[in-house]
């Protein structure tokens, strides 16, 4: 009786590792993040794919050049990727997305990289098709990107339950896989595509875009915690006022206040990137910048790594070996699409060659990653 007095006592002294909403406490995340040294990679999408269902797809998913590009990254010294998923990938085959996902959960590993996996995402073309996809538009950036879910899917709640299924499969299958960083579980969920799909009235996107987005956010995450991954769970904001929770949308300080650690997106120079820090170093959880590198923007990697080293933020530059998305070109491309490669490139590092855009850039990335 008395061991068991003791062993109560001991266990009411140690300190609560979740928060009443599954996130994990300030504590947990920190010393989590401790472990893992400096995390440096890329937004990864093989060169041959012109969205994540080519990637994932049984008919065009590519083990080897996925093997091939991943040790690029790997030679430049880094150690985590951010990828994105289906769910129509996943409701098409179930059992072909988790042995695809496995095998290149080994690929990463074999190269020491971790990827950070994103579950849904709502940029781009909203009505997603499975099976062989479209050519690139010539000149146009990321002219064949896909949301998920699409469109049907997304204004139709009675069918969410899919997603339910998807999302809860997927995470409960490799909640416990060491491969695996961490969770990423709605990229910019309230994106309106304005300057693509939206402004343009090529696939209209629905008038409450940002209502639809942030109930899929918020029922997202329940999904998610009730698979009890053991990898940190987030979502970034993108947009908006960061100054203070009272400041920020509905949306965003969902995203801050449910974030086991905090990802964001910043496209902007050091100026602005250097504000947007400091407006999130004060919330005191991880910071993991999963979106920026655009140099005609003045987010360059001289300008921004650096930075990301000293205060000690994963960096997840867009892009990495230029192909079907076509992401050398800006996003105003969709506005006047650019009848030859851009003299400077807006994303990615290298040729499918496997030569740098810049040698001098892949020359600092080694050395800063050192």
């Amino acid at each position: 009786m008395k061991c068991l007095f003791l062993f109560l006592a001991a266990a009411l002294c140690l300190p609560a590792q979740q928060e009443p909403n599954g996130r994990w406490t300030a504590d947990k995340a920190n010393n989590w993040y401790e472990r893992q040294g400096w995390l440096v990679g890329a937004n990864f999408l093989p060169s041959n794919a012109i969205n994540e269902l080519e990637m994932w797809q049984a008919a065009t998913f590519s083990p080897e050049l996925i093997d091939t590009e991943l040790g690029w990254a790997q030679g430049l010294g880094m150690n985590t990727m951010r990828v994105f998923l289906h769910d129509l990938a996943y409701r098409k085959d179930p059992k072909g997305f988790i042995r695809r996902l496995d095998q290149f959960l080994a690929l990463a590993d074999k190269h020491k990289i971790r990827p950070m996996l994103v579950l849904f995402d709502s940029c781009w073309d909203p009505f997603p098709k499975a099976g062989a996809q479209k050519s690139p538009v010539p000149g146009v950036h990321n002219s064949g990107w896909v949301q998920s879910p699409g469109r049907a899917i997304l204004e139709n709640h009675k069918k969410w339950g899919q997603l339910r299924t998807y999302t809860i499969a997927v995470v409960s299958h490799f909640k416990d896989d060491k491969r695996i960083l961490a969770w990423d579980v709605v990229n910019e969920p309230d994106n309106d595509n304005a300057n693509s799909y939206g402004r343009n009235n090529l696939k209209q996107e629905p008038a409450n875009k940002r209502e639809l987005g942030e109930k899929l956010v918020r029922e997202a995450f329940g999904w998610v915690r009730e698979a009890k991954p053991s990898q940190p769970v987030t979502a970034a904001p993108w947009n908006g006022d960061w100054s203070s929770l009272e400041k920020m949308n509905s949306m965003n300080r969902f995203l801050i206040e449910n974030s086991d650690v905090i990802s964001f997106h910043n496209y902007g120079n050091i100026q602005d990137f250097e504000t947007r820090v400091k407006y999130l170093k004060q919330f005191g959880r991880p910071l993991l910048c999963s979106e920026y590198m655009a140099r005609v923007t003045g987010s360059t990697f001289p300008n921004i790594l650096p930075i990301m080293k000293r205060e000690r933020i994963a960096a997840y530059n867009w892009g990495f070996v230029a192909g079907k998305s076509q992401t050398i070109y800006p996003w105003d491309s969709w506005q006047k699409p650019y009848p030859a490669e851009p003299a400077v490139w807006f994303h990615d590092i290298f040729r499918p060659n496997g030569e740098p855009y810049r040698r001098d850039e892949t020359d600092f990335i080694k050395q800063v990653t050192k």
